[in-house]
């Protein structure tokens, strides 16, 4: 029984959970104790909602993606865990004054919303399972004890969650706004998801939506503050909104979220607009060739007007934005014309021979789809990993202008927008397996955010200096072999049902840590881990002399200290370019 309930995948998820919660500091205690609660309640409704889905269930009613497991506690732990991992990082930094106390607390709330949103969704979900009328109650089952586990955790998850943010408030009434603005991002997060299952059938499992929903109602949170804050900031009448929102950002996370922003309303627009369109035109008649030239001239002009004039203006009034974000992206590039520029040439050229070259060998070839998209992990690793090294700021950027192309691709080919829509889809279909679907293909989304989103998240203060490299790594090196072993050589399956081998984990362990051997003295050598002593720092200060003896062993034993520092993940990195780093 125990090893039904616990399948490589909750293991794999546990023992995540089990380091993060051992590196917490006494100040972040009650935001563990929440994270624990969290993920036993996901763990034993992910239990009760897989043995409905055996017994023809309840949970059909989500019309989640046939054959793949529901991933409940995977999909609600996710993004609590690394908000958690950020703050412990965040703290550290507040303690040797790195970061301002404004940056911890902002982040802390971000914990509470997205943490709140998963506990909302793992709320719809038991009740969903409770009031099914074809579902079978025996009295003294292991799954009435699963479910009665599950909603104590979620009760008192509340509990610790009211009693945590009461501790840290000024006064009643600011923690009755901070609360609100939790209960706020749960109530968003159900309707949501239930909007995505629904309008997307088929197209992913309940964990994967709920992962999501999650990200999606905390970036949309995210603006609604800072927009808030800027509409009530002069009047300091929205004290909880002004102070846990006042974090400067930089203005490349300025741009990215105010892209995003717009190609996520997008499509409510366009809709709007094409149905007075409808409406006020007699001859709409949507089989003509009039109606799709129509329905094209709206839909370029409506993303034009939504990306040229909205998004700006936006960005301006609520951030502050002092010029044009495109009159900003084109002095930024041409700030640095040779690196820049070259790089540039250097992604198309890599993107057209690899898409040219598998495009064929995908039309022509009985290899399985899944094996021919690996090379494009692999592709990723020479596109973005140089670029992460000498051009950190540029590739940042340059991943919020890929996702939005991706954005408006995947809208194009939804939608059939004439004379684009169906070539776009006769191409796109040539690169889809048994996880995607005709109504949305999320492949290369998935490729692109699990490469981003280290980067991204690794932004401002990061003592760990691998970190912005984990999606890169995972994904291009640990997830091609491990799928390209297993595929071939794996025997011994984690489960009954999966597909996935050990033969193909222990693959795929191996080569990041391989990898993480020869990057680690690599990035050394190039100057991004190691800078030149300031002059803030006096050589002969216990950091200088501490850095200068690591420093003088890895130039002796470079492959053990690399191989150290990656596998146990003391290595720690603290401060910034203008203020050295000090190795700890």
């Amino acid at each position: 029984m125990a090893a039904a309930i616990l399948n490589g995948e909750r293991v794999v998820v546990v023992l995540f959970i089990g380091l993060v919660l051992f590196s917490l500091p006494l100040s972040l205690l009650l935001h563990g104790v929440a994270l624990s609660l969290l993920a036993l309640s996901a763990l034993f409704i992910e239990i009760r909602a897989e043995d409905d889905a055996s017994s023809s269930s309840s949970l059909s009613l989500f019309k989640t993606r046939p054959g793949a497991s529901s991933g409940i506690f995977l999909g609600a732990v996710t993004l609590p865990v690394v908000m958690l991992s950020k703050l412990i990082q965040l703290s550290r930094a507040l303690s040797l004054r790195q970061v301002p106390l404004e940056e911890l607390e902002y982040l802390t709330m971000q914990y509470w919303a997205t943490s709140a949103s998963s506990l909302s969704v793992l709320v719809f979900v038991c009740m969903v399972i409770w009031c099914s009328p074809d579902r079978t109650r025996p009295p003294y089952s292991r799954s009435v004890m699963d479910a009665k586990l599950s909603l104590s955790g979620i009760v008192l998850f509340a509990v610790v969650c009211c009693v945590s943010i009461a501790a840290t408030s000024h006064n009643g009434f600011h923690a009755v706004l901070k609360l609100l603005w939790v209960l706020l991002h749960g109530l968003a997060a159900v309707k949501l998801i239930q909007h995505v299952l629904s309008t997307f059938p088929s197209c992913a499992s309940i964990g994967e939506a709920l992962l999501v929903t999650a990200g999606i109602v905390l970036y949309f949170g995210d603006m609604l503050a800072w927009t808030i804050a800027k509409v009530t900031g002069y009047l300091n009448s929205f004290e909880m909104v002004s102070a846990q929102y006042g974090v400067k950002r930089g203005e490349i996370s300025i741009i990215i979220q105010g892209l995003l922003l717009g190609l996520l309303l997008f499509p409510m627009v366009f809709k709007f607009v094409l149905r007075i369109w409808e409406f006020s035109s007699s001859s709409a008649n949507s089989e003509s060739r009039t109606y799709e030239i129509g329905k094209s001239l709206i839909f370029f002009a409506s993303l034009g007007f939504i990306l040229i004039v909205v998004v700006p203006s936006w960005m301006q009034f609520a951030q502050d934005f002092s010029v044009h974000p495109l009159l900003w992206v084109i002095s930024f590039v041409f700030s640095e014309p040779l690196k820049r520029l070259s790089l540039c040439m250097y992604w198309v050229c890599v993107i057209y021979v690899s898409v040219l070259r598998f495009y064929n060998i995908s039309k022509n070839s009985k290899i399985e789809r899944i094996l021919l998209r690996k090379y494009y992990h692999l592709m990723a690793v020479s596109m973005f990993l140089p670029a992460l090294i000498f051009q950190p700021k540029f590739l940042d950027l340059a991943f919020g202008a890929a996702l939005a192309v991706f954005l408006v691709v995947e809208i194009i080919r939804v939608w059939r927008i004439w004379p684009l829509g169906q070539l776009v889809h006769q191409f796109m279909n040539a690169f889809t397996d048994h996880r995607d679907s005709d109504l949305l293909i999320v492949s290369h989304f998935s490729l692109l955010l699990g490469c981003a989103l280290p980067i991204w998240m690794s932004s401002g203060f990061n003592d760990r200096p691998l970190a912005p490299f984990a999606g890169i790594l995972s994904l291009g090196i640990g997830d091609t072999m491990a799928s390209m072993v297993g595929h071939k050589y794996g025997v011994l399956r984690w489960s009954k049902t999966g597909k996935k081998t050990i033969e193909g984990t222990a693959a795929g362990i191996t080569s990041m840590l391989a990898a993480c051997s020869i990057l680690l003295p690599l990035l050394a050598s190039t100057g991004y881990i190691f800078t030149q002593v300031s002059t803030k720092k006096k050589s002969g200060s216990p950091q200088g002399l501490a850095a200068k003896v690591v420093w003088k062993f890895w130039t002796i034993h470079p492959t053990i200290f690399s191989l150290l520092c990656c596998s146990t993940g003391h290595f720690k990195l603290i401060g910034t370019a203008q203020d050295s780093p000090t190795l700890l």
